[in-house]
């Protein structure tokens, strides 16, 4: 794992996640907090899960994108990482409605999300 992207203290996490409206430096905390724990949680690099400005990780097992293989890309605006990883939006909504933007057969994150610890 990259070392910008360690998971943070707990403690910071939770008041970052119950701010509200967060700062650009809670947010920025927080979105590389949460790629850490998806690339923990799910370690692989099958899909690169991008938000733009802030992070990126490649994570979930499978195929690498090789040339011929289409890549697995996930991109988001960091609110809508943020939600998703707190399980305050759902995958499927946040998907049809057009707040994410996923190429490829496994870039559904559904079975990895919330990322958020109790």
């Amino acid at each position: 794992m990259s070392p910008r992207l360690r998971p943070a203290d707990r403690l910071e996490v939770a008041a970052a996640v119950a701010a509200d409206p967060r700062t650009p430096e809670q947010k920025k905390m927080l979105t590389k907090h949460f790629m850490a724990v998806l690339a923990d949680k799910a370690p692989g690099n099958s899909v690169e899960v991008r938000v733009p400005g802030y992070a990126a990780v490649q994570a979930i097992e499978g195929v690498r994108h090789t040339r011929g293989t289409p890549p697995a890309v996930v991109e988001m605006e960091v609110d809508t990482w943020l939600e998703l990883a707190t399980g305050s939006l759902s995958w499927g909504y946040a998907y049809t409605s057009g707040r994410i933007r996923a190429s490829g057969e496994r870039a559904d994150l559904t079975p990895h999300l919330p990322l958020m610890q109790d």
